[in-house]
């Protein structure tokens, strides 16, 4: 199998706040679209690993995905091991992806820079031929992606590249709705979050406009290389 973009993330919701106008752009383009969540956020304050599993599966639909996978890393504890590392190298071997997205550098979440350390090591790894791999039982053969990107997320960073969103703006705020467990929700009674009030919407929309003014567009999204 062979897709153009496979997008990684520490946590369910991650690609949706900070890339998915960019998915959504590329989806729209009829490019074929993967994402792999490494954990279930089983620790966040707010909803359970099985709701955030529904509504990861509703976001992935609305945007065009052609799969969504979840690795079970531990949300909070995994750590750059071997074994975790052969796990990442076993899709990025079996998607083959012209361009792989990942975690932040550096971000306000811990587990975002680990995740992104730990899914750019395992894609040079992943085409080194001596290092075994197999996926559903069979297999693998070496395979590097020819680029890797990290989208910027809570935290600003100055980006290298941006893409131009303005179109997907709306839909990707719907997107983002989809995890109604995590974001805005007047009736819950669930403790708040530095995302789950009402201003994390501007928040988001402020960071689009923030990356397009530069490049003469109305929302762009930022990624370093």
């Amino acid at each position: 199998m062979s897709v153009d973009i496979l997008a990684f993330a520490a946590h369910p919701d991650d690609v949706e706040i900070s890339c998915g106008g960019t998915l959504l752009k590329y989806a729209n383009a009829q490019r074929s679209i993967v994402l792999v969540d490494l954990t279930q956020g089983e620790l966040g304050t707010r909803g359970n690993a099985a709701l955030r599993r529904e509504e990861g599966l509703e976001a992935a639909k609305r945007m065009g995905a052609k799969a969504r996978v979840n690795l079970n890393l531990r949300d909070g504890f995994f750590e750059e091991t071997e074994e975790n590392l052969k796990k990442i190298i076993a899709e990025i071997r079996y998607f083959k992806p012209r361009l792989i997205l990942a975690n932040s550098l550096k971000d306000r979440h811990p587990d975002h820079g680990r995740a992104a350390t730990l899914v750019a090591r395992a894609a040079f790894l992943s085409g080194l031929p001596k290092i075994s791999t197999e996926r559903d039982g069979e297999e693998q053969v070496a395979f590097r992606s020819p680029m890797l990107l990290h989208y910027i997320q809570d935290m600003y960073l100055e980006p290298d590249i941006v893409f131009d969103v303005s179109p997907y703006a709306e839909e990707k705020m719907e997107l983002v709705r989809c995890f109604s467990s995590q974001f805005f929700d007047p009736t819950s009674v669930e403790p708040e979050t530095p995302i789950s009030n009402a201003e994390f919407f501007d928040f988001i929309r402020g960071r689009m406009m923030q990356f397009g003014r530069p490049a003469g567009v109305k929302y762009a999204e930022g990624f370093q290389i």
